[in-house]
């Protein structure tokens, strides 16, 4: 069984283990999980001590069920690790616990945890005094965590294991290194057809896209600093851009490609839309001037910020369709959910944007000020949604 067989397994065993402990009355809490990227694609995550064992935990609490869920969530990830940023309102997943209370009772908590994309850390917080917070590697963190289910969790949010899956040598160099003839079968090589790299440049898109949705989530935050994210926007839309002119002359001037032509500008394409849409977005806020946003726009931007997470993680996998199909499908099929529930916030923030202008006197500008802002988010996840049609139709057809 490969790498990612294994942990489709194990995803799948949670799953069914989970679905068998839904008819108890666990009390459900609410947890964050503060992540960060690093230029080279590595993702961290962020853990606090309790206050009482000292143990390594998630920043979590229990949710009144008055107000939504992650935003009960981020207020935890604020108070317990001083940490803001864009949440997702989309669920990662699921983990249980059991915890013995001050009366004795050893009551089960069954926790939904929620994507928080750290970007901006306190030196001064609520809890300070309390807790001690760290940023450990996924594979750190999983080992740190006494719960199970948690760890699993932690170990698929971007699993580095995927990615060490995804490289794979050519045919060529492992026959040099077998037949030791390395030197020899360098000038052989050079006769050969080009055959361009384009995982490297699909790879380098999505660090652009990552980049452009950590800067628009900043953006919105109702923080300073505005004309310099939408700057960085700017820039990361441009650096993009460089990379789809490159795609496209490397596909002309190329032999033997890894995919069908049409399937490479497809995809390429798709990704490019994604943060020209950011930039459409960020422009949008500076023309209009837009310096406070509706509840629901910050929700579509996290989504939008865990959207390109996902295809970060999804895109290096490429390199190996065959032994990473089950895992594309995974993360494909999380694409397609978050868009779906962007979708309803969509709805639900027009109709509040509506019902909150349709009696001023201004009412209908402030209105189609902020359907644009709403249009421009939506597509971003529809285009993330198209990412994932095109990931789909490479494993249909090649894994």
């Amino acid at each position: 069984m490969g790498i990612c067989d294994s942990n489709v397994a194990l995803l799948r065993r949670a799953t069914t283990a989970w679905s068998g402990l839904q008819g108890t009355n666990a009390i459900r809490q609410i947890a964050a999980l503060p992540y960060r990227g690093s230029e080279n694609g590595a993702v961290s995550v962020l853990l606090v001590t309790s206050r009482e064992s000292k143990r390594w935990v998630v920043p979590k609490g229990n949710h009144s069920g008055s107000g939504s869920p992650h935003l009960a969530a981020a207020r935890e990830a604020s108070e317990e690790a001083g940490v803001l940023g864009a949440m997702c309102p989309i669920p990662l997943g699921q983990y249980r616990y059991r915890k013995r209370r001050k009366t004795g009772a050893s009551l089960m908590f069954d926790v939904d945890v929620y994507p928080l994309a750290v970007s901006h850390e306190l030196t001064d917080w609520k809890e300070a005094g309390e807790r001690t917070r760290r940023w450990f590697s996924l594979s750190e963190a999983a080992e740190m965590v006494d719960e199970p289910d948690l760890a699993q969790l932690i170990r698929s949010f971007n699993a580095a294991e995927f990615s060490k899956a995804a490289k794979r040598q050519s045919i060529f160099s492992m026959v040099a290194q077998k037949s030791k003839v390395s030197p020899m079968f360098a000038w052989f090589q050079r006769l050969l057809p080009k055959t361009g790299d384009f995982f490297e440049l699909f790879e380098a898109h999505s660090r652009s896209i990552v980049a452009g949705a950590d800067a628009l989530g900043r953006l919105f935050r109702n923080g300073g600093a505005r004309d310099e994210h939408i700057r960085e926007i700017n820039e990361r839309e441009h650096d993009a851009d460089e990379i789809i002119r490159e795609t496209l002359q490397t596909v002309r001037r190329t032999f033997l490609t890894p995919f069908d032509r049409g399937a490479i500008t497809s995809l390429i394409g798709a990704m490019d839309d994604a943060i020209d849409e950011m930039q459409s977005a960020a422009n949008a806020v500076d023309l209009y001037d837009i310096t406070e946003f509706e509840p629901e726009m910050t929700d579509m931007v996290g989504i939008v910020i865990d959207s390109a997470r996902v295809m970060s993680e999804a895109i290096p996998l490429l390199r190996d369709l065959s032994a990473n199909g089950g895992r594309l499908h995974e993360l494909t099929e999380r694409l397609v959910r978050m868009e779906s529930h962007a979708d309803e916030v969509h709805r639900a923030g027009l109709k509040s944007a509506y019902l909150r202008h349709s009696g001023e006197p201004s009412g209908a500008m402030a209105f189609i000020v902020k359907r644009e802002i709403y249009k421009h988010l939506e597509r971003i996840v529809d285009s993330f949604e198209d990412i994932a049609n095109e990931i789909d139709g490479l494993v249909i057809d090649h894994a």
